[in-house]
């Protein structure tokens, strides 16, 4: 019997690591998938990351003025959900297939509509499906990247950077969405719709945030209070308006009611983010 449990369980092994007759082993250049939010718009890129492994990168593995897929295995997909700008450019919502074409002083970076070929589906790419190409300058770091890697820096409300690292050669692409226009037509439609404290207090918030219409974000939060009663958080936002309105004195009060508030719930952080700016506006009043 235990054997008999023996040589079923080096079987049901043995067909997990099988597939259709096919065995499954650790891919050379794995797998990623990155998720990247920005502002209100989700940027999705699925690629796989080969590594250097010794071998002489640009103008060797990935040979100068012909196509690259990006990565490896299949072709690099960039999906966006709603509409951005690059360098520029509009690309609409949607899934693209990211290619390239190095060079030793400048990369042409394509933004293609064909997702369905394989890798860089060099027999059959067709230009003509692309959405547009941009021109990128690549540039030497001193930070080794073993593997290919895709990331997000330089993340605000309405852009990021998207970069491409390999070995000590980087390229920043700039991506720019309209947050602002989505935003302000939300904020509208909330605000048309019976809204909460919540609803003003975040509306406040983003225009706080943006530096922009500070006399109607301080109007939001004088609402909030009225309909919440007091809040550490509400106060701490008016508190920022206020002193971007230069209104140093009622920003000062605020931002103690907002101390006193923080205090009473043992959120520490709040206490002293309130006191340092209470005594930087002392200085300004």
């Amino acid at each position: 019997m235990r054997k008999l449990q023996i040589i079923s369980s080096f079987f049901i092994l043995f067909l997990s690591f099988t597939v259709q007759g096919q065995l499954i082993h650790p891919k050379a250049s794995p797998f990623s998938k990155i998720h990247q939010d920005i502002g209100l718009t989700t940027v999705l890129i699925e690629y796989s990351r080969p590594a250097v492994r010794g071998r002489q990168l640009f103008d060797g593995l990935v040979p100068y003025g012909r196509i690259w897929r990006v990565g490896a295995n299949e072709s690099t997909k960039f999906t966006v959900t709603s509409e951005i700008e690059i360098l520029g450019n509009t690309l609409l919502a949607g899934s693209y297939a990211l290619y390239a074409f190095p060079e030793e002083n400048s990369w042409e970076v394509v933004f293609h509509k064909n997702t369905s070929h394989w890798g860089d589906g060099r027999t059959a790419y067709d230009a003509a499906e692309d959405a547009f190409r941009v021109h990128i300058e690549p540039e030497e770091n001193s930070e080794w990247h073993e593997n290919f890697l895709i990331t997000f820096d330089s993340i605000t409300h309405n852009g990021a950077v998207m970069e491409w690292k390999w070995g000590n050669t980087s390229l920043s692409i700039p991506l720019v969405v309209n947050t602002r226009q989505e935003m302000l037509r939300a904020i509208e439609i909330s605000l048309d719709e019976d809204p909460s404290a919540q609803t003003y207090y975040e509306a406040a918030r983003y225009l706080q945030e943006e530096g922009m219409e500070y006399a109607t974000a301080l109007q939001y939060l004088e609402k909030a209070i009225a309909l919440a009663g007091d809040t550490y958080y509400f106060y701490r936002v008016k508190s920022l308006v206020e002193a971007a309105m230069t209104n140093y004195q009622e920003a000062i009060r605020s931002a103690q009611r907002s101390l006193v508030l923080a205090r009473e719930e043992g959120k520490d952080e709040f206490v002293r983010m309130n006191q340092e700016n209470i005594e930087t506006w002392k200085k300004l009043r």
